[in-house]
């Protein structure tokens, strides 16, 4: 079964093409879903970022003191990275358990915001990008989220740029309004049910 990567950065729509994908019956593991799911449920991340954080990174209920981990990696790029380095395997195993569930489908999509930056696109057979103007992009965050310019240029300004991941990807899929999205998906789906 072929493992495909899909990533985009913030603002990109690579969530609604992923639902297009949903929709013509391909399994997606949303990365981020899962990363906040391990960090309450794998007891080795929980080991880890106790040993790391100290215990107040949990609350007594078992569940995660977002607030007081936040504050450590908020504006310290060291411990953000720390923190990743231990999530990161937890969410690799999570795929791996998550996609035994999945053998009857042609392929699965593994969507991941940090997708080249995290390394996971190593363990897939394929990697889409799926890209769009900066402005056309910050404009989406925007209002999704309802946030300043500012704010928005601030979290975009976190990410690996877009025109480096265009190198690293193997397909595009384009959101610029240009080309129609639907189209694009139908056309890697039938490339990628072929192999």
């Amino acid at each position: 079964m072929l493992k495909i990567g899909i990533t985009g950065n913030i603002g990109s729509g690579k969530t609604t093409v992923c639902r297009v994908f949903e929709l013509l019956g391909i399994p997606v593991f949303y990365s981020d879903d899962a990363a906040k799911q391990v960090m309450t449920t794998d007891t080795q991340l929980i080991k880890n970022l106790k040993q790391h954080f100290g215990n107040e990174a949990y609350f007594d209920n078992g569940t995660l003191n977002k607030k007081f981990i936040s504050s450590i990696v908020f504006n310290n790029a060291a411990e953000l990275n720390k923190l990743n380095s231990l999530v990161h395997p937890a969410v690799f195993r999570a795929f791996d358990a998550w996609i035994i569930n999945h053998t009857a489908a042609p392929y699965v999509l593994k969507e991941a915001a940090i997708l080249f930056e995290s390394g996971s696109y190593k363990d897939c057979d394929h990697t889409i990008l799926v890209t769009a103007p900066t402005p056309a992009r910050l404009q989406r965050v925007i209002e999704r989220d309802n946030i300043t310019i500012e704010q928005a240029e601030a979290r975009n300004s976190k990410q690996m740029p877009q025109e480096e991941k265009v190198k690293l990807a193997d397909y595009i899929i384009n959101n610029d309004n240009s080309a129609l999205v639907i189209p694009q998906v139908l056309h890697l789906h039938k490339l990628f049910t072929r192999q």
